[in-house]
């Protein structure tokens, strides 16, 4: 899960990495009020679950609060990157004196943590990247050792920052640990005219699998600025991520859902979304599902492919037939069943007799006629 800019610093406060004083707000009105309270002078930030907020003209200094208010004006409902700007934060402005890069990432391929920083922090960290790569240090990091003091200097010096960020990128570490996260970034870290090392900005994303661990962090969601879809599927606890296509995917496992989104692909169609319902869903769990998946207006055609396991096919059957009890189907649905009670919920289906439901003996075939209807 990614955080806004404001619940990362946020997260940082709480393990001694200074940034500036800081107001979260969603009016005009509010955020002429956070610039009074701050000194009248402010940097005013889009919150926004993305990066290059500052190339898009998302931050802006604001000289006064009225100018704030203005400027908040501009920026709310703005669009970035596809993400619409719900609220602002309104930051004092800090004198700065030079920019670094600090990030830790899971490096998955290593199976450990990599820490990458640079002495040349700031919006154009990309491009220097990748013009030059020499000047952005990447050390592994042992999990089971972690990030140490020492360490922590050795990570300063391997990119060339002061040695004065080092307990700053310890505490990053510990942010990273304490929180579940599998990515910790800071651009920029900076030094300041009195010489304190302060995070101007904050990128985090956590751990959906360690939620359990982290009870407190249940406020991190934002259903504002989600994907309506995806909100209403997180609710019913299923397994969704909406995508550009036409075809509605739905399967009972990540594997197959996978595979599934392949084969339409390679019949010319694009799917629409990412659905498991799950190894052992029941038949409410396939109605939620269908349900979302036929909620969504890019739709054009709905494709179940199910390989009957734990989850028995004649209960997908069953949960297709609830879910039409309550939504109404103007889509063609294309199922596929094997394995597990594949006669039985065929037969369900069969009996069912909806003129807009269609079986398939194969995923391919069903793909294919899924595609044929979406087109």
């Amino acid at each position: 899960m990614d955080l806004f800019e404001h619940q990362a610093r946020e997260l940082f406060q709480e393990h001694g990495v200074l940034v500036p004083r800081a107001e979260v707000v969603d009016s005009p009105r509010a955020a002429r009020a956070a610039a009074e309270r701050l000194g009248g002078r402010v940097v005013v930030k889009a919150q926004v679950k993305t990066g290059g907020r500052g190339k898009a003209g998302g931050v802006k200094l604001a000289a006064d609060p009225a100018a704030t208010e203005l400027t908040a004006r501009q920026l709310l409902g703005m669009d970035i990157k596809g993400h619409t700007v719900h609220r602002v934060m309104v930051a004092e402005p800090v004198a700065v004196e030079h920019e670094f890069y600090v990030g830790y990432v899971l490096d998955r391929a290593a199976g450990r943590f990599m820490a990458i920083v640079s002495a040349e922090g700031g919006m154009d960290i990309e491009d220097v990247a990748a013009r030059r790569p020499e000047a952005v240090a990447r050390i592994a990091v042992d999990p089971a050792e972690g990030v140490t003091e020492a360490k922590a200097a050795e990570i300063a010096a391997a990119g060339g920052l002061p040695p004065e960020t080092a307990a700053t990128i310890h505490r990053l570490w510990t942010v990273l640990v304490a929180e579940d996260a599998l990515l910790v970034e800071v651009n920029p870290l900076v030094l300041t005219s009195d010489g304190a090392i302060v995070a101007l900005d904050g990128k985090v994303t956590l751990d959906d699998n360690a939620r359990f661990r982290q009870p407190a962090r249940g406020d991190a969601d934002d259903d504002v600025a989600r994907d309506p879809l995806e909100a209403r599927a997180a609710a019913a606890g299923l397994n969704y991520v909406k995508l550009d296509g036409h075809v509605g995917v739905i399967g009972n496992g990540a594997g197959l859902v996978m595979s599934t989104l392949d084969v339409v692909a390679g019949c010319g169609a694009r799917p629409a979304d990412f659905l498991d319902i799950g190894g052992g869903a029941s038949a409410q769990v396939m109605a939620d599902g269908l349900s979302v998946v036929l909620g969504d207006p890019d739709v054009r055609s709905v494709l179940v492919n199910v390989f009957g396991g734990i989850t028995a096919c004649d209960a997908v059957a069953d949960g297709i037939v609830r879910a039409l009890d309550t939504v109404t189907l103007t889509k063609p649905l294309v199922v596929r069943l094997d394995g597990n009670s594949a006669a039985r919920g065929r037969a369900i289906l069969a009996e069912l007799a909806h003129p807009l439901v269609h079986q398939a003996d194969t995923m391919d075939g069903a793909a294919a006629r899924a595609a044929e209807l979406a087109a």
